[in-house]
């Protein structure tokens, strides 16, 4: 395959960046996205030049690390990680744009690197469960429904790629923070700080710049692993919860 490429790149975080225009030959259609983008780094070292700065790690769509929005798609044009999205997706001679996530919370780094340290400080919002520490307590000891273990499941799905901000029109990260909250807050291992805890995040991700939710579910249909748009809902159940038991003390 023979690819055009039209690539977001900017030096720092205070330079312009503009998008550059590559030739890449020689692709295999079995070649994942960020192989193909290995493939360029390497013609461009050897020409002497910047190779283009990406975010990835486990390539195996564990991670979260890799965040591209690839012809206005956040991942690209298949619902998966951008790791795990393949050539065979694109059709030779066919003219790719790559650019980073687009949000005021995550600014750009470098190239198609940007800073997602927002995420970190939302879950470090959430602190942690007082559980007993020492050691591990038997399996069973704590019963949990199976109807609320499979939410809790469903929603520790999220890797926090980014994606839901990325394809939000509003740069919203609410999916992010309910898929959080709601993963510990339906346990019972959560429900200490069931209140502060959503009451904490939620202040955090607002004060971290992110936009407001209309529930377009852009996010919802840009998600990786699939964390559904009720999610959200469920949150806002929780926030309006704490926030009245919060005004009777």
């Amino acid at each position: 395959m023979r690819l055009t490429l039209r690539v977001w790149r900017q030096k720092n975080a205070d330079a312009e960046g503009a998008m550059s225009t590559y030739e890449v030959d020689g692709i295999s259609s079995d070649m994942s996205f960020l192989e193909m983008l290995d493939t360029l780094n390497e013609e461009l070292i050897l020409k002497g030049e910047d190779p283009v700065a990406f975010d990835h790690d486990c390539r195996e769509g564990i991670c979260g690390a890799c965040s591209l929005v690839i012809n206005g798609d956040a991942h690209g044009p298949e619902r998966t990680t951008t790791c795990q999205l393949h050539m065979r997706s694109f059709k030779d001679g066919d003219t790719i744009d790559v650019e980073p996530w687009r949000a005021a919370a995550f600014p750009v780094i470098k190239d198609l690197v940007v800073d997602r340290s927002a995420f970190d400080r939302i879950i470090q919002a959430g602190g942690y469960i007082t559980a007993p520490t020492g050691a591990a307590p038997e399996a069973h000891a704590t019963p949990v429904p199976k109807p609320d273990a499979d939410f809790a499941f469903e929603h520790a799905e999220c890797i926090g790629c980014g994606a839901c901000v990325a394809a939000c029109p509003n740069g919203a990260a609410m999916l992010f923070t309910s898929a959080k909250v709601n993963h510990l807050n339906v346990l019972p291992q959560g429900a200490p700080e069931r209140e502060t805890r959503v009451l904490d995040m939620v202040a955090q991700m607002d004060a971290e710049g992110f936009g407001g939710c209309t529930l377009t579910g852009e996010c919802a249909t840009a998600c990786p692993k699939g964390i559904p748009l009720f999610s959200i809902t469920g949150m806002n159940k929780e926030w309006l919860r704490a926030t009245r038991k919060v005004s009777k003390r």
